[in-house]
């Protein structure tokens, strides 16, 4: 059922579900989502008090002098005010749930997708090609002595660096291509329905984007290269049987001079 679909009761039900799972217990958007269930929830108990008593003396009063039609008239009229109210409500609900998945999938150092989202978007799109043939090619990068860039410039620059590479492998891809960050100074590339002939060139010119960021530091220079293994996926195998291969094609990279892009075929 799409989002847009869902009642508000169903709507809260999944909030609260998000809100117990221990995985979102860290999540910076939790404390204001609780916050805000806990506002509609007394907004809904205040409205309902206050239309009782409204109702009840107005029905005192009025109710003599009110034909049939006028009572259909404001029972439909308050109604509607509801229905706006609660949608209003349902709107931000629904806005706060979509950044609250958005930050569960997103590297918040890196501000790229995180591995979650990785192996999300690899299971559809190993889905995809079952059922539409085709095949995608991976590359697993590795930034290359990294140990030493946070050795001689310090954590705090390291994590720069990292955000750097992000924005070079992003600078690398074309606009389907999508990347994440697989973990430490690991980046995963995805490039649908792309042969390794072609992958090896997206590869070669993130890696040349990679090599082209700037360390400031004193003394002598210290060079920034990444290594990269591709390999292309096979009709009916897992995606983990894929990242394994470019895992042994990066790890070839790496054995054999780094600062190179090696491919599985």
């Amino acid at each position: 059922m799409k989002l847009a679909e869902r009642t508000e009761t169903e709507l809260i039900r999944h909030i609260r579900a998000q809100l117990a799972d221990p995985a979102q217990a860290a999540n910076p958007l939790r404390a204001d989502l609780e916050a805000l269930l806990l506002l509609s929830e007394a907004q809904r108990i205040r409205l309902e008090r206050l239309i009782r008593i409204s109702d009840g003396y107005h029905d005192l009063e009025r109710s003599r002098n009110l034909s049939l039609i006028e009572q259909y008239d404001r029972q439909i009229q308050r109604l509607e005010k509801l229905t706006r109210i609660s949608d209003r409500y349902q709107k931000h609900l629904r806005e706060l749930n979509q950044e609250l998945k958005q930050a569960v999938l997103r590297d918040p150092l890196t501000e790229i997708g995180n591995r979650r989202y990785l192996l999300e978007s690899l299971k559809a799109e190993c889905a995809r090609a079952q059922r539409k043939g085709g095949g995608f090619s991976l590359a697993l990068l590795d930034v290359d002595h990294f140990k030493t860039v946070n050795d001689r410039l310090g954590h705090e620059a390291g994590d720069r660096v990292l955000r750097e590479i992000a924005r070079a492998i992003q600078a690398g891809l074309r606009e389907y291509d999508l990347c994440g960050r697989w973990g430490g100074e690991e980046f995963l590339v995805m490039l649908p329905d792309t042969p390794l002939d072609t992958a090896v060139g997206v590869a070669e010119r993130i890696r040349h984007n990679v090599s082209q960021i700037h360390l400031e530091q004193t003394g002598s220079p210290l060079p920034l290269t990444a290594s990269l293994g591709l390999a292309c996926h096979q009709p009916g195998e897992e995606y983990s049987a894929t990242i394994h291969r470019a895992d042994l094609a990066l790890l070839r990279a790496k054995a054999t001079g780094r600062n190179r892009v090696e491919r599985l075929d």
